[in-house]
């Protein structure tokens, strides 16, 4: 992904800023915008961000997404930093979403499910730091079904033969928006459709204080046993069939 990025970069060189839109191409949301009493955010990182943010924003009740830089110790890093590893940062995707529509419980079954959460610093193909799987919490009372989430999804796991659980968890305040370019990439003009996620093709059923609100209509339509499924898929959010 970084040799190829490196080539839109060049050209678009003389038209970046610093300024990231706010507009979500899909959603028609704020991707800045910060959470109302009604809705919460999480960060997860799933390895590349492309493939990981069109999971996200497909579900119903997510009110928007963005991608960004997060787990580091920079200020304001930018991607070529980030991919030299040397910065500390994950690749992310910011979700905010509806409480009364979608609960946390759903967005953390797409996570683990997703990807592969036992590579260590890689998803796929991607190698680095900055492809680890993370979940970044902001509200300390998430901490609690996260983990519960972990320990099911790592008996899940242990079923069928794979190792350890290597995703960090912790609690941060700071978020750092990636380039336009990458926002909501998979759905933008001559975008190159490429995925590096992993996936056990295991699921994550109840536990612990899951309260899920999706049906299994929503998770048919993410077949992780055909290769590179999100892409496979179009942009469109899916509607719930009730």
């Amino acid at each position: 992904m970084f040799e190829f990025l490196k080539n839109i970069m060049n050209k678009e060189e003389k038209t970046l800023t610093n300024d990231v839109s706010s507009l979500h191409r899909i959603l028609k949301t704020d991707i800045k915008k910060d959470p109302n009493p009604q809705e919460e955010e999480i960060i997860f990182g799933c390895g590349c961000f492309w493939g990981a943010e069109k999971c996200f924003w497909k579900l119903p009740g997510v009110v928007t997404t963005s991608v960004g830089y997060a787990g580091g110790d920079k200020t304001k890093p930018t991607y070529y930093e980030v991919c030299s590893g040397l910065t500390g940062h994950s690749e992310v995707v910011r979700v905010i979403w509806d409480k009364s529509e979608i609960d946390i419980s759903d967005l953390l079954k797409m996570f683990w499910e997703c990807h592969d959460p036992t590579q260590k610093n890689r998803q796929g193909n991607d190698i680095g730091t900055q492809y680890r799987s993370a979940i970044y919490y902001k509200n300390e009372n998430n901490k609690k079904i996260i983990l519960a989430s972990k320990e099911q999804y790592q008996k899940e796991l242990n079923k069928k033969k794979f190792g350890l659980i290597e995703t960090e968890i912790k609690m941060i305040d700071t978020y750092f928006y990636a380039e336009n370019y990458h926002q909501q990439y998979l759905a933008s003009t001559g975008s190159r459709q490429y995925c590096s996620a992993s996936p056990t093709k295991v699921k994550l059923g109840s536990f612990a204080g899951s309260n899920y609100k999706l049906n299994d209509y929503i998770w048919e339509n993410f077949n992780w046993e055909v290769d590179k499924c999100v892409l496979r898929s179009d942009n469109n959010p899916i509607k719930n069939n009730i």
